[in-house]
Order: C-alpha cells, then sequence, then structure tokens
C-alpha cells in the first residue's frame, strides 16, 4: 500500500501512549516527553495527566503502571516516528524480552493523522488501542474528538466501549 509521506513542510498530527511500571515511573515518561519534544521533526502538542492502572496481559504479581498520552506534531514519517520512539525506549533502559513484561517505560504510537498502515514492523492505528482503557483515558483527555481511521469512531466513543 502507497500512502503520501509528509515533506519537511508538512506537519502531521499523531499520538502517542506512553506507559511505565518500574523504577520511577513519572520521572521514566516526563522524560520520554522532553527527549521526543527535543527530537528534530517533532513539537510536543499536548500532554494528558498520569493515570495509575492495572497491568494488563503481563505476568500475574505485575506492578501497577503510570500511563499518559501525547500530541505531538511531526514532520517525520511513520516508521523513521517510530524508529524514534524505540529509541528512547532504549535510551531509558528498556529491554525488550518477553511481551508484555514489566518495562521502565513503554511508548506506542497509536494515530499517525488519519492514515492507516500495516507493515511487518509497523501497524497504524495501533491494533488494541479501541479495546484498551488505559491508553483511550489519558488520550481522551487530549483529543476526543480523534478519529480511529479504521472504525470511524471517536476516542471518546471508543472509551465508552472500552474493555481492559
Amino acid at each position: 500500500m502507497m500512502i503520501a509521506m509528509p515533506n519537511s513542510s508538512q506537519s502531521v498530527t499523531a499520538y502517542v501512549a506512553l506507559g511505565a511500571n518500574l523504577g520511577d515511573r513519572a520521572a521514566a515518561i516526563y522524560s520520554a516527553v522532553a527527549r521526543l519534544s527535543r527530537s528534530d521533526g517533532v513539537r510536543l502538542g499536548a500532554l494528558s495527566s498520569l493515570i495509575e492502572t492495572p497491568p494488563v496481559g503481563g505476568p500475574q504479581g505485575s506492578p501497577m503502571f503510570l500511563n499518559a498520552a501525547a500530541r505531538i506534531e511531526t514532520t517525520l514519517a511513520p516508521h523513521p516516528l517510530m524508529h524514534l520512539l524505540l529509541q528512547i525506549e532504549r535510551d531509558l533502559g528498556r529491554v525488550r524480552r518477553t511481551k508484555w513484561e514489566p518495562r521502565p517505560i513503554d511508548i506506542d504510537l497509536l494515530l499517525y493523522g488519519d492514515r492507516i498502515l500495516s507493515s511487518e514492523s509497523l501497524i497504524i492505528p495501533h491494533p488494541l488501542m479501541h479495546r484498551r482503557r488505559f491508553v483511550l483515558e489519558p488520550l481522551a483527555q487530549i483529543a476526543p474528538d480523534a478519529v480511529h481511521p479504521m472504525l470511524q469512531m471517536s476516542v471518546a466513543g471508543l472509551l465508552d466501549g472500552a474493555e481492559e
């Protein structure tokens, strides 16, 4: 599937979810946001409050999460943006061993404009965001009217039906 990418003069609104359940969770989220906002091609638009939630899908007894969502304006294409998010995770001590394990930081690209993208390394919109209350609740604080491009529902509407 061919998708038009922004050129250096075009900016796209994207949304990211941030979470942490190891170490100083708030400091990790704020550090990730600071690093993101200092990155070339990225400007922070809004940040939700931090919301504490139980872990979903992880090992029994995993620590509680702090979650947030951020709106950014970016001139980066989706794959370079995702690469940046993964680099920030690594810089903050994230080592990926097993799925849904406790972690010092987790950053997910939720929405990238109204783009729909499915590749081996990246799926936009995030494939589970519409089911996850811990993603939708902070996202609804900053973007209740943002529309999921596949489901054609607002974030606020998705939050009403979120399961976990």
